[in-house]
């Protein structure tokens, strides 16, 4: 059986897939956590009936008791209502600063040494939040966005260019989703500058499908995505459980890196065993600096939103 243990709050469709991909992945034992009767056990039987056929030994429990997530070397917040279509991630501030903050609590009174991977939109708000309510160091919350924006990003630099995702790299700073800050000239295919490689107002609308990739899919289907968020935060645990320190684009709290203080923010971190050992600090054009700094204000109007949860 696995020693690494990780716990997910939260067993709506983000949730369970992550779950899910750390079973049968093998990455850790899984302890999935609902307030709602039933739901997180039922889930958590159904994963752990599959991980004979897929030859993983990671348990899976499911349960409405937070004492359980105790000894958890990582905590995933996935709880909180779900964007629906015509709602943004900020209409969703009030609603889930509720939850996030009670279940703060909960991680603090029971897994005090966890790393925490916030989720819970509006992402670089609630996890702000979560390090005011835990009292943990700055680099112990940490929030999954520019992995999601970036996969997106790579996903239609790929089709437009009929090539495989592996080819192409791409970086995403700034707030997930509606204020995202896609360094183009980071990007890359196979090496060469995707800016030589597409059309700057055909790479603008491939940028903006990035962005509002969310608003796309819930457009589509009525609800929000869960497998390339679930991928995403995966990708992550694998990072800090494995120490591979990976460089990922993740919403991170800053103090004086790109000029800011204060606030999560998505930039390139180094993931490993410690959560975030350090930030990298890129060189960016006055535009970027211009649009990441555009990006932190909208993210700073929301924190006073918060004084009193």
């Amino acid at each position: 059986m696995s020693h690494k243990k990780v716990s997910v709050i939260g067993a709506g469709k983000v949730g369970s897939t992550t779950a899910q991909l750390l079973a049968l992945k093998g990455l850790a034992d899984v302890v999935l956590v609902n307030r709602t009767e039933g739901l997180a056990q039922g889930v958590a039987l159904d994963i752990k009936q599959s991980t004979p056929v897929e030859g993983s030994d990671s348990s899976v429990v499911g349960t409405g008791d937070y004492s359980q997530i105790a000894g958890s070397d990582i905590v995933v917040v996935t709880a909180g209502a779900q964007r629906k279509e015509g709602m943004t991630r900020d209409d969703l501030l009030k609603t889930n600063a509720q939850i996030i903050a009670a279940v703060a609590e909960k991680i603090k009174q029971y897994a005090p040494s966890s790393i925490v991977i916030m989720v819970s939109n509006p992402l670089d708000a609630m996890a702000y939040l979560m390090r005011q309510k835990t009292g943990f160091e700055k680099g112990r919350i940490i929030g999954m966005a520019g992995m999601l924006d970036s996969a997106r990003l790579t996903t239609f630099i790929s089709e437009e260019l009929k090539v495989t995702p592996k080819e192409v790299k791409t970086m995403i700073l700034g707030s997930h989703g509606d204020s995202m800050v896609a360094i183009l000239s980071a990007t890359t295919v196979n090496g060469f500058p995707v800016e030589k490689l597409i059309e700057k107002e055909k790479l603008k609308r491939i940028v903006e499908r990035a962005r509002d990739g969310g608003a796309e899919i819930i457009k589509l289907e009525g609800s929000s995505a869960y497998y390339a968020p679930a991928s995403s935060v995966v990708s992550m645990v694998d990072s800090i459980l494995n120490d591979k320190k990976k460089i990922m684009p993740c919403s991170a709290y800053l103090e004086g890196e790109y000029g800011l203080s204060g606030l999560f923010l998505g930039v390139p971190v180094v993931l490993g065993n410690k959560g975030v050992e350090k930030i990298v600090v890129m060189a960016l054009s006055d535009e970027e600096k211009a649009a990441l700094l555009e990006s932190a204000k909208k993210i700073s109007a929301q924190l006073p939103l918060l004084v009193g949860i």
